[in-house]
């Protein structure tokens, strides 16, 4: 049997879900508060008790620990999402296990051989897998999410006994994002830009082109740390991975750390005063030019489109 963390109904969550099937055992999901809807699943084990009212990772780990020990699965999946990573972490600590994050592949057989992405998408390892629970996580968007016949799974409830260590670290507040309209993980286009920009009224022209495609705007870690944009519109291995159809990076070198984040883009349009700029290779379009130039004239040619 396979269990599998399901942090939320969502895209990622269905390709962790997917990929667990491929282990070809039965599934049953661990949720946090509500059952969460998916195909396929047998039995959802529900986390109830005050302790599980705000994010609290230790806390997840441990109602995750206690399934566990109880039912003994051969595997332990969840989303590589940051928290994903963050709660398999503490159960591989909490059991004494290793962890294989950011997963593409099985290979069945014990140790379980896995391939993982490493340094940022730059290169894949295959790894041996030991323990008598396999934990794992699976790269966001390596894996195509499958549509299962959403049925009707068990639902057992059961309240985890926490430690005061387990609530030392969890969430106290909430701030929404001050703009509204489409996410950027599920945004079928973005729009980035980084130091190119020049001033955060720069990206004046970014948000204009992102709001006539109905796309987000994104930008890179040089960006949020000049405080020009939150950390909530970074691009890459430590902000948010996407999965546009069309990526439009504009003013965006192209560093190991940004392209793990958009890897997962259909296509990829550069706009690039630099040809030989290393986002360049990865693109399959580019426009070599001041982006405050091109961007504006693209925007004015969909509007002559549209009128």
């Amino acid at each position: 049997m396979i269990l599998v963390y399901v942090e939320e109904p969502g895209e990622l969550t269905q390709q962790a879900l997917a990929f667990a099937r491929g282990l070809g055992e039965p599934l049953h999901a661990f949720a946090v508060g509500e059952a969460a809807p998916a195909g396929g699943i047998e039995v959802v084990h529900v986390a109830e008790g005050a302790g599980f009212a705000a994010y609290a990772p230790a806390a997840i780990a441990q109602g995750l620990v206690e399934l566990v020990e109880r039912l003994s699965p051969s595997a332990v999946v969840a989303a590589g999402t940051l928290r994903g990573n963050e709660v398999l972490a503490h159960v591989a600590a909490k059991l004494d296990l290793p962890f294989a994050a950011n997963c593409t592949t099985t290979t069945p057989g014990d140790p379980l051989v896995v391939t993982r992405v490493r340094w940022g998408g730059s290169l894949l390892e295959e790894a041996r897998l030991h323990g008598r629970v396999k934990l794992l996580t699976v790269q966001p968007h390596a894996v195509g999410a499958e549509e299962q016949a959403v049925g009707d799974p068990a639902v057992e409830r059961f309240t985890p006994t926490l430690s005061d260590a387990d609530l030392v670290v969890r969430v106290g507040e909430r701030v929404a994002a001050a703009a509204g309209g489409v996410s950027l993980a599920e945004a079928k286009v973005v729009v980035s830009c980084g130091r190119g920009a020049g001033s955060p009224e720069g990206f004046g022209i970014i948000e204009e082109l992102a709001g006539l495609l109905g796309g987000a705007v994104g930008c890179s870690r040089a960006v949020t740390m000049a405080g020009w944009r939150p950390h909530t519109d970074q691009v890459g291995q430590t902000g948010t991975k996407i999965a546009p159809d069309i990526y439009i990076a504009c003013g965006i070198s192209g560093a190991t750390q940004h392209m793990a984040g958009c890897k997962g883009a259909k296509a990829i349009l550069a706009v690039n005063t630099d040809p030989e700029a290393p986002i360049l290779a990865s693109a399959d379009y580019a426009v070599i030019g001041d982006l405050h130039e091109v961007v504006p004239a693209i925007s004015a040619e969909i509007r002559k489109a549209r009128s």
